[in-house]
């Protein structure tokens, strides 16, 4: 049986995807619930990561970690093979996630009441991280078309002109699985430099994209590199989100040494054994696993899109990348109440409401389908259950 097949019992593991269903979605009893929400997969990750962590689990001795060289060559190869993105060794700053970072990043060239522009709907902590930080969040909403979406350029510069100065980008998009075109990727950054704006490319869902589509990393769209900071990680590819590892790659030596600066004022600590470990590991040896993947993920996006589709009032396409689809359900004239009420009482299916990627999110749904396609029927028969 394939690895991909497999259903592994994560309950009681202290996974969040499993174990916090009562908390997140104020229910009694979640035994019954299948969980398809969270982003992190329900597969074993690439054996030859266990393999890497058990050999060093028997040297007996985890003291302070340097993070050699190799580890940070391991991430410039896998973006020239992968991306055609050439980057230096010394450009990379390794942190334990990529929020940590925009955190990071936001908190060193940004003031406090300063503007930070972002699009909508998207990942919830490009909101509250800035929020929390005390900056303005102003928002550009994307332009739905054909079930997925677009920029609306008046409204991006508009927003830019207005004293806007950073720009937190997801390259591809979460949760619209929309993969930025080039054209897009270097007006976004042409624009953004001549409004002087610091641009944040989050690119963590970027190996997971679907033919014919291609990522384009925001650095090989742009002129100018000089105020582009990208984000890149193995832990939405390889299943690593507990290790927490993610690389700020900041072409910008002023930049490095402000962060750097940052880092050791907070006490931020590198990559720990084990996540350099899975880190180095997954770009080395993990792109095997990966293409099966894909293969996967593809059965799994086109089995739900085919049924899906097929109730009324309900739309959905297949991503361009990333494994969450988004579903739209307006036509089915529920509210946000209503249908997340119908999933979790008669289908026992926990899926994300839309109104958690702002505004522009209600009406819609995400469901993650990173998981064998077994469950993925199960949460199928379920939607359509909780509907009839």
């Amino acid at each position: 049986m394939s690895i991909f097949s497999t259903v592994f019992n994560r309950r009681k593991t202290y996974s969040a995807k499993w174990d916090m269903l009562e908390q997140v979605y104020s229910i009694q009893d979640a035994s019954e619930v299948l969980p398809m929400w969270v982003a992190d997969m329900d597969f074993a990750i690439p054996s030859v990561i266990i393999d890497a962590l058990q050999k060093r689990m028997e040297h007996p001795v985890f003291g302070y970690t340097m993070v050699p060289e190799q580890t940070k060559s391991s991430l410039t190869k896998w973006v020239a093979d992968k991306h055609q993105l050439t980057i230096e060794n010394e450009w990379i700053l390794f942190r334990q996630g990529v929020i940590p970072g925009i955190a990071e990043a936001i908190e060193s060239f940004t003031e406090v009441g300063d503007k930070v522009l972002i699009h909508t709907p998207v990942y919830p902590p490009f909101v509250s991280v800035p929020t929390n930080l005390g900056r303005e969040v102003v928002t550009s909403l994307l332009i739905e078309k054909d079930n997925s979406y677009e920029m609306d350029w008046d409204s991006f510069e508009n927003c830019l002109k207005d004293d806007v100065k950073a720009f937190i980008l997801c390259n591809p998009h979460n949760p619209g699985g929309k993969v930025w075109s080039k054209d897009d990727l270097t007006k976004m950054a042409t624009l953004c430099q001549q409004y002087n704006v610091l641009v944040l490319s989050d690119e963590i869902h970027s190996d997971l994209i679907f033919e014919p589509n291609k990522h384009t990393p925001m650095l090989n769209a742009a002129e100018d590199s000089t105020n582009i900071i990208t984000f890149f990680a193995p832990t939405k590819t390889f299943n690593l989100a507990g290790i927490q590892a993610a690389a700020m790659v900041v072409p910008d030596e002023q930049k490095r040494t402000v962060l750097e600066k940052l880092a050791m004022s907070r006490g931020y600590m590198d990559l720990n054994v084990f996540s350099l470990t899975a880190l180095q590991t997954a770009y080395e040896q993990g792109n095997p696993w990966l293409e099966e993947l894909l293969e996967v993920l593809t059965v799994n996006m086109d089995y739900v899109v085919d049924h899906l589709s097929k109730l009324e009032g309900i739309k959905v396409s297949k991503p361009e990348g990333t494994y969450l689809v988004w579903i739209d359900y307006r036509g089915t004239g529920l509210s946000e109440k209503e249908i997340m009420n119908r999933l979790l009482t008669i289908g026992k299916l926990a899926l994300e409401p839309g109104s958690k990627y702002g505004k522009a999110g209600e009406g819609f749904l995400r469901m993650n389908l990173a998981c064998p396609l077994s469950i993925v029927e199960d949460g199928v028969e379920r939607f359509v259950r909780s509907l009839q």
